[in-house]
């Protein structure tokens, strides 16, 4: 069996975010693996030394008002409406990483008005 990186590569251009998100998943159970970044180990290994100046805004649960919660991760991200609805659809995901404390309040604040639950980590 032949590997051709070339045309893996073609292929995860034209995935979309979920699909992505999907493939990173089934990776990660495999071959028994995290996609974490090392960096993000390191610093964890400080401890009170630094205070987190980025957050990761995860999905946890839609909620009942569903369609309201695709919309604003539509919104909130910029996706398609189906890259939205599959977000929404495989929960818990993250919406957005690495932003600021303010604007990760602010998106969850947009997505618990929209009837989600939100976890900010």
């Amino acid at each position: 069996m032949a590997f051709d990186k070339d045309a893996i590569i073609a292929s995860l251009k034209e995935a979309s975010i979920s699909d992505l998100n999907d493939l990173v998943k089934a990776i990660e159970d495999e071959f028994d693996v995290s996609a974490a970044a090392p960096v993000a180990v390191a610093g964890a290994a400080g401890g009170d030394a630094a205070a987190k100046d980025s957050f990761t805004v995860e999905l946890t649960e839609p909620g009942a008002a569903k369609v309201k919660v695709i919309k604003a991760v539509k919104d909130i991200t910029g996706v398609g409406l189906k890259d939205a609805k599959d977000l929404v659809d495989n929960a818990p995901s993250a919406i957005k990483e690495d932003v600021k404390e303010d604007e990760a309040n602010d998106i969850k604040e947009k997505l618990e008005a929209a009837g989600a639950t939100v976890t900010l980590k």
